[in-house]
């Protein structure tokens, strides 16, 4: 295991489901034999997976299940799928929150861990008292955490405040501090939630570029989760793919983050459609790609991007109806709407729209589409709110250059002369 920096076999995590302390005497009292008769959990042969969309028959859940894996001294690992997956689960096992129910991890090195926003910080301590506590806590020696002082003030940004209580801390100088306390007491594994995403964007970017150069540099080892699918690109060279409290898929950046984008997840480029109609109106698809690429590849930023309405006009008088998208940020936020008139009119039977927006007109992101079918440019007959959403990934920046994205959502061409 000289070059393994982690490896974990059949790592599984079972909880009960409703208020603890309600009805578990019993329960206790059977698992306690099991485990004295060296026999298997009797609970964990009825816990179902964790999908938290379905209400199940079983009071205990798998919120892990089933997880090998290895990781290799200096690798940057991504772990991405969607809530409820079990990252952050999995995440908590690796730093010793908590204990398995099924299966070991074997760690080579300290881990630090940044998990939720005051992990590891008294809220009564001062700054400067908490780095030297997590230091402390870290094994690190007084003088070692002195040479690192400055360095980590430095990068926090937070000198004015470093002798203020942490408990009167905004929660992205929180992020601030302990993303640099953990990232500058050299610990040989850093592993970090999607935290990060408190902060703002020029320390989002300080804090992926601090994680590639601890890597590169300093062949330290990171798990970096993320919904933040060009951070994931630029900044992991491998990913585990998590969906219902099970590894999908351990692959490579590329062939995961689309296998993320195209897969069981709330992020997809493609719907198709039983009952969403009326007397004179029937959608049958709405589907996203890239300009000559396939529909189940992911978007990407700097090429052309194609949507498809597919649908079905049943009136005979089909120019009395026409469709308006109304287009929404991850935040949601109205972003614009758009519509085929003036341009086309819709026909009688099936009809194929295609709109084209130009290369570069998107920010990397998700996004969220509504659709109206309006009848005689006056009334909504049908109104389908979120009814696709999308998600477009970095068009391949160098981290070394920039690596968070501009300001704003989209990024409209404008024509430039000198007067």
């Amino acid at each position: 295991m000289s070059d393994i920096a982690i490896k974990v076999e059949d790592l599984g995590k079972l909880y009960r489901l409703g208020e603890v302390g309600t009805g578990t005497i019993s329960h206790d009292l059977n698992r306690w034999i099991a485990k004295i008769r060296g026999k298997e959990d009797p609970f964990a042969k009825v816990g179902e997976s964790n999908d938290r969309t379905s209400k199940g028959e079983s009071d205990y859940v798998w919120a892990l299940k089933n997880l090998d894996f290895e990781v290799k001294k200096g690798e940057v690992l991504g772990i991405i799928g969607r809530n409820g997956a079990g990252k952050s689960t999995l995440l908590k096992l690796l730093s010793k929150v908590t204990q398995p129910t099924t299966g070991n991890i074997k760690v080579n090195g300290r881990i630090a861990s940044l998990l939720e926003v005051g992990t590891g910080f008294h809220p009564e301590m001062t700054g400067r008292e908490n780095i030297f506590l997590n230091g402390a806590i870290m094994g690190m020696t007084k003088r070692e955490i002195k040479s690192k002082f400055d360095e980590i003030v430095d990068f926090a940004g937070v000198e004015r405040y470093v002798d203020t209580p942490v408990k009167r801390y905004s929660s992205g100088m929180y992020v601030r501090l302990a993303f640099a306390v953990a990232a500058h007491l050299e610990p040989e594994i850093l592993i970090v939630d999607e935290v990060l995403a408190v902060g703002d964007a020029e320390f989002q970017k300080k804090c992926l570029g601090k994680m590639k150069d601890v890597s590169v540099n300093d062949g330290r080892t990171v798990l970096f989760v993320s919904h933040n699918m060009a951070a994931v690109k630029s900044l992991c060279t491998r990913c585990l793919v998590m969906e219902h409290g099970k590894m999908k898929l351990n692959a490579e950046v590329e062939q995961a983050v689309s296998y993320y984008l195209s897969g069981d997840s709330d992020i997809m480029n493609k719907r198709t459609f039983e009952s969403v109609s009326t007397d004179v109106f029937n959608l049958k698809e709405i589907s996203f790609n890239n300009v000559g690429q396939n529909i189940d590849e992911p978007l990407t930023e700097n090429s052309s991007i194609e949507l498809h309405t597919k649908l079905v006009i049943n009136s005979n008088q089909p120019d009395r109806y026409h469709i308006t998208y109304h287009l929404y940020n991850e935040m949601g936020e109205a972003m614009f709407s758009f519509s085929h008139i003036p341009y086309i009119n819709l026909q009688k039977g099936v009809n194929h729209l295609l709109c084209t927006f130009p290369a570069s007109f998107f920010q990397s992101g998700q996004y969220y589409l509504s659709l109206f079918v309006v009848e005689d440019r006056r009334q909504a007959i049908l109104i389908e709110k979120d009814i696709v959403s999308f998600t477009i990934v970095d068009g391949g920046r160098d981290i070394g250059v920039y690596m968070g994205r501009e300001p704003g959502y989209i990024k409209p061409q404008f024509k430039w002369i000198i007067d």
